[in-house]
């Protein structure tokens, strides 16, 4: 079984490196060797050290290795949608079998691909695209396909995961534990896309598509990332028993018409210690997945690094060359109940809500009022003198409310309306609170 393998960087190279150091053992499970036809590089010349590789077989035209006739499976772990997409559509429609680590490209167009790889009779698999090594997709997509899904709770990004671990263990504000995740290398010199929640909501298209056989896109999933998270936000969840994390929500619901929906969100959340991905530390991943027959199922690993990712590309590789050697390939895609994704407002959620009042008699009442004017339900209310909030002026004092479940959008404006109250000084912060009653 010949490999074109397309990128040689971090991942690539350790790819490289497994092929070479576990060759009898690859060769043993597939029932034939895996060979590198060629690899796809930037830059021919580069240093990469002492990588077990014949130096004639890298080249710069990725297209003319996928056209070749020798070529059986095509690697893609370049990223990036464009011309990643061209290349696998081209590797796909003409009957190859593609591995490839490309969330971005899977959650702005999986369709594409899917559509291919129908149209070509060849294998897409996907494993490395989300939290790396952990065996998460080849579940919801075959073990539990006879299963029925209701919802995916998930830490799908290490570096956020660190950030928030790191503040919640040693009161470090959002910046100081960024600049330690970044020295540490778990953070890019550019953190946008993990910090701004850009890299989760594309695992979490790609996890919601498996889950509930509907064709998701990041387009669809409502995305807030943690820049704006406190110390004092974490103090306030401390208070509660509870901790930060930032999760990806997918979860089954339904619309007014009673007809079945999705909603799909990426968001900083307070959840209980109690819960099970609370004790996620470091830049590690967890998934939580509740379905109506298995129950609750918790996946848990390492979610990137070179290693890791390479581990989980070997993986589909040797699934998608058995399938060759059979004469066979998997499904492409199940998307039957093209399910419509649910507006974020229409999402069930609690909101922490942490207020600067003017400490007066009467200001409760008239928080509460707001609240009620909105149909949402007060759960919790404690109220102090200020000096955890950011005025901290002696008349003031730190309001601090939970609510009930009740519709994201009638949560949102009730606090719209309480930013406008003069008796509110400020809203120091708001977080949504999940995993509890």
């Amino acid at each position: 079984m010949r490999l074109a393998l397309l990128g040689c960087g971090t991942v690539g190279s350790e790819v490289v490196r497994l092929l070479h150091t576990q060759a009898a053992d690859l060769a043993a499970r597939i029932g034939a060797p895996l060979e590198i036809a060629g690899i796809a590089v930037r830059r021919v010349g580069r240093d990469r050290g002492d990588l077990p590789v014949d130096p004639a077989l890298f080249t710069t035209d990725p297209l003319g290795l996928i056209k070749r006739d020798d070529v059986d499976v095509v690697v893609e772990v370049v990223g990036g949608i464009e011309p990643a997409r061209s290349w696998l559509v081209e590797a796909l429609r003409a009957g190859k079998s593609v591995v490839t680590a490309n969330k971005a490209l899977l959650a702005e167009d999986g369709a594409a691909l899917h559509d291919a790889a129908a149209e070509g009779g060849a294998d897409l698999y996907y494993e490395a695209s989300v939290a790396g090594a952990i065996p998460l997709l080849r579940p919801l997509r075959e073990s539990l396909h006879g299963d029925r899904i209701n919802r995916v709770t998930g830490i799908v990004n290490g570096t956020t995961n660190f950030i928030l671990s790191a503040m919640d263990a040693t009161g470090a504000g959002f910046a100081e534990a960024l600049d330690e995740a970044t020295e540490l290398g778990y953070a890019e010199a550019d953190p946008t896309a993990d910090v701004e929640g850009f890299d989760a909501a594309a695992k979490a298209a790609i996890l919601a598509s498996l889950a509930f056989h509907t064709r998701v896109t990041a387009a669809d999933v409502h995305r807030e990332g943690i820049t704006e998270v406190t110390v004092a936000d974490m103090a306030s969840a401390k208070a509660m028993g509870c901790t930060i994390k930032l999760l990806c929500i997918a979860a089954r619901g339904t619309d007014a018409a009673g007809g079945e929906t999705v909603s799909v969100r990426v968001h900083p959340a307070m959840i209980p210690l109690t819960h099970p991905l609370a004790s996620v530390g470091d830049a590690f991943n967890a998934v939580f997945v509740e379905a109506e027959a298995a129950g609750q199922l918790m996946f848990y690993g390492r979610g990137a690094g070179g290693a890791p990712t390479a581990s989980a590309v070997l993986g589909d590789v040797v699934a998608v060359a058995r399938n060759r050697l059979a004469g066979a390939y998997a499904a492409s895609e199940s998307a039957y109940a093209d399910l419509s994704v649910r507006p974020m407002g229409e999402a069930l959620t609690r909101y922490h809500i942490s207020l600067d009042v003017v400490d007066r008699p009467g200001v409760l009442q008239a928080v509460a009022g707001v609240f009620a004017r909105h149909d949402v339900s007060i759960a919790t209310v404690r109220q102090g003198p200020a000096g955890g909030g950011p005025a901290g002026r002696g008349e003031d004092a730190d309001l601090v409310i939970v609510t009930h479940v009740a519709p994201d959008a009638a949560l949102a404006a009730t606090v719209g309306e309480l930013r406008g109250l003069d008796i509110v000084r400020s809203v120091a912060s708001v977080l949504r609170v999940e995993g509890g009653a």
